[in-house]
């Protein structure tokens, strides 16, 4: 919004057609959501839940885990259809596009249909889609039923109909490119350009105070491996005993999670060891991740995964599965099949015993990101400075 020789025209779709978004409105949630995400806007007091979540973890002995209610199935989150009726007040549909030379599309919205894409084409400008993952296409059994032939339809159209398609990970790439090599379809030029990371996500210092704990951080969806996770804690608490270290689970309750609310509402071995919640502040995100032993990160699947990405950037301990993502992102990490529960089992244990050192890393940054964005996509813009 603030570059110098582009001019940014907010537009969201609606109906399969574009609508335009007010821009005030729009600047202001932009402010918003980068203080947010820069900290400044981060530190409130923590609420009841969370402050027994840190009274549990300084506690000697394991206490009553602390645990966020499951949403009812098909229950929409909290102030979504609020959210939802705000945008559809403060837009109105566009009749003709405004004045532009490039679409950037940086969500999976809207690439159901092709009418946006096309009707842009036919007027000249470009499209440029990013697509974050294929993981409802090749690995359907992690997502809500449906998904994967929505997702699909939406891949295609962004095959067939647009200019040039963004991608977060060299992975993400060899996906699509074999997405498209299945289809028998060309593929528009993509570009890889990593994610960035706040400045809040810089190197910090262990906190000692607590018994030894690890953390995940992401939403609890099937994907994520955490029943897995799960039943690798039982087992360290049967061989452990009092000596077996804590988990948080720091994420919302996603999709596809039967059998991680089993484990955390039916297990007996794990009360008292395993705590979850949600929507932490970042200070208090930051304090977790940096007192904890490790970070883990056990999914099966990843486009990116960018909690693995910060844990490294404030240099704690990572133990992640090996996977295509993780070799590309984060490869100092111990990395660990994602089936393989003796080699888990091994690692927790260690350390616990002995926090690991954590290697150097050289995190990514909105820089980088945004510089690969401008040399590849914007410098014929720059001339008119007339960008959508």
């Amino acid at each position: 919004m603030d570059h110098p020789d582009y001019r940014m025209v907010p537009v969201r779709s609606r109906h399969d057609q574009l609508a335009a978004v007010d821009s005030r409105w729009f600047r202001e949630c932009m402010t918003e959501l980068r203080q947010r995400w820069t900290g400044v806007s981060s530190h409130r007091a923590l609420n009841p839940n969370e402050r027994r979540l840190f009274a549990a973890l300084e506690a000697p002995q394991p206490t009553t885990s602390v645990i966020g209610e499951a949403p009812a199935p098909d229950e929409p989150s909290p102030g979504k259809k609020a959210r939802v009726w705000k945008q559809y007040f403060r837009s109105r549909r566009v009749a003709t596009p405004p004045p532009a030379q490039l679409y950037f599309n940086v969500g999976h919205t809207s690439l159901n249909t092709p009418e946006i894409l096309t009707s842009l084409g036919a007027r000249g400008i470009d499209r440029v889609v990013m697509l974050h993952d294929l993981i409802p296409i090749t690995h359907p059994e992690f997502c809500r039923p449906g998904d994967g032939a929505k997702h699909r339809r939406r891949v295609l159209t962004a095959l067939r109909h647009a200019s040039r398609i963004v991608v977060n990970s060299q992975y993400t790439a060899d996906e699509l490119l074999a997405f498209a090599d299945r289809e028998k379809m060309p593929s528009p030029p993509i570009d890889v350009a990593h994610l960035g990371l706040e400045p809040i996500f810089q190197r910090g210092q262990p906190n000692g105070a607590r018994r030894p704990y690890f953390v995940h951080v992401g939403t609890i969806e099937a994907r994520k491996n955490l029943a897995f996770l799960l039943t690798i804690w039982r087992r360290l608490h049967e061989k452990m005993g009092d000596q077996a270290p804590r988990l948080v689970l720091i994420g919302r309750y996603g999709w596809e999670n039967e059998a991680v609310l089993d484990h955390l509402q039916r297990s007996p071995n794990l009360q008292g060891l395993v705590h979850q919640v949600e929507n932490l502040p970042d200070t208090a995100l930051a304090d977790l991740m940096n007192g904890a032993q490790a970070v883990l990160a056990p999914s099966s699947v990843e486009g990116f995964d960018l909690p693995a990405v910060e844990a490294s950037a404030l240099g704690v301990p990572l133990i992640a599965s090996d996977i295509p993502a993780h070799r590309e992102m984060v490869p100092q990490a111990t990395l660990i099949d994602p089936l393989d529960g003796l080699g888990w089992m091994a690692a927790l244990e260690a350390a616990t015993r002995l926090r690991p050192v954590a290697p150097a890393y050289s995190a990514p940054t909105w820089k980088s990101h945004f510089q690969s964005i401008e040399d590849h996509l914007l410098p014929p813009l720059a001339a008119t400075a007339t960008a959508g």
